[in-house]
């Protein structure tokens, strides 16, 4: 058995592990209690339903890797999809032509990366905890939000934004594809930049990674002001998708994104974890969901299981490093 357990390790990778056994346990339990979870409905579903979430937790990745946190995405996400539909409003609404579309996705990704690297520089230079400052740009963005859109929504957008949300490349969603791409750009950032080693370094420990020789305060305003970038990715693709954009879209993803990165196999304290092992873990909790709703349950439940397996990964976590240290001894 700890053989078994050290070549899953060695060929996977420790963090790889934990989500690959979700995976199958959760592929197993709901493929045998009904016969429709494992079909191409199910599958199409989690694929147009997994981007929102996943951008908003690859926004919240890198803050993690660094030891923070960062509890503005979805707000970051709000505001940025505002910026991009008044934009196509001023340029006439569903009328507004592919250029006006272009000015919004480069403003709304500019306010998600000007958010981003303001928490950034509060964090890096006042040293205050990334959870108040955080918090602090999460309640102010909700504000300028509601104020400026009095509660309401934005919505009728040019036919042509349509696909970006609903649309399809060779059967497979284009926003899975965005988050694909995504990932796979995240997973390249922290595995062979010097931003990546870096982000690492910082979250092992600070202290340390500045007299190393690491700029710890641009690592860190970096890495927030990525975080912003993708923020504003998601919600582009989240005005595309609902054909619509208000304060409060996607506001129950926050902890989910946590939760994500936690089973995922990444360090809740910084140092550790990569973009491939949340982007399974993702994967699993969308098929939870789905498998859920199968069987009958509301999301509301799917919700309090979500809660509850955070609970459980941290308790898993634990026995699984100290049977990491028993098989390391054993050998």
């Amino acid at each position: 058995m700890t053989g078994l357990f050290a070549r899953a390790r060695r060929i996977f990778g420790g963090d790889m592990v934990g989500p690959i056994v979700a995976l199958i346990a959760v592929v197993v339990v709901f493929g045998t209690a009904s016969p429709r979870f494992l079909s191409a409905a199910t599958f199409g579903s989690v694929a147009f339903q997994l981007p929102e979430l996943g951008l908003l937790t690859l926004a919240m990745l890198l803050p993690i890797l660094t030891g923070g946190l960062n509890l503005a995405v979805t707000f970051t996400a709000n505001i940025a999809g505002l910026v991009a539909a008044w934009v196509l409003q001023a340029n006439g609404g569903v009328d507004a032509g592919p250029l006006a579309f272009m000015l919004g996705v480069a403003l709304a990704l500019g306010a998600g990366a000007l958010s981003g690297t303001v928490m950034g520089l509060v964090i890096a230079y006042t040293r205050a905890h990334p959870i108040l400052v955080s918090l602090s740009m999460m309640i102010f963005l909700r504000g300028v939000g509601e104020f400026a859109t009095r509660g309401g929504d934005i919505s009728g957008f040019p036919a042509f934004v349509r696909p970006l949300g609903h649309g399809s490349v060779l059967g497979l969603p284009v926003p899975l594809l965005v988050f694909i791409l995504c990932v796979g750009l995240w997973h390249l950032l922290l595995s062979r930049t010097k931003l990546g080693f870096n982000t690492y370094m910082v979250g092992s420990n600070v202290e340390a990674a500045h007299y190393s020789g690491v700029n710890t305060r641009k690592v860190l305003v970096l890495v927030y002001t990525l975080s912003g970038l993708m923020c504003a990715v998601a919600g582009i693709i989240m005005m595309a998708r609902f054909n619509s954009v208000r304060v409060g879209h996607g506001e129950a993803y926050l902890l989910i994104t946590v939760l994500a990165c936690f089973l995922g196999g990444v360090n809740p304290f910084g140092g550790f974890g990569r973009a491939v092992p949340v982007f399974v873990a993702l994967i699993v909790l969308q098929l939870l969901s789905s498998g859920l709703n199968l069987l009958g349950a509301n999301q509301h439940l799917a919700t309090a299981v979500w809660g509850m397996l955070l609970v459980v990964v941290m308790v898993l976590r634990w026995f699984a490093g100290q049977f990491a240290i028993f098989v390391a001894r054993k050998e």
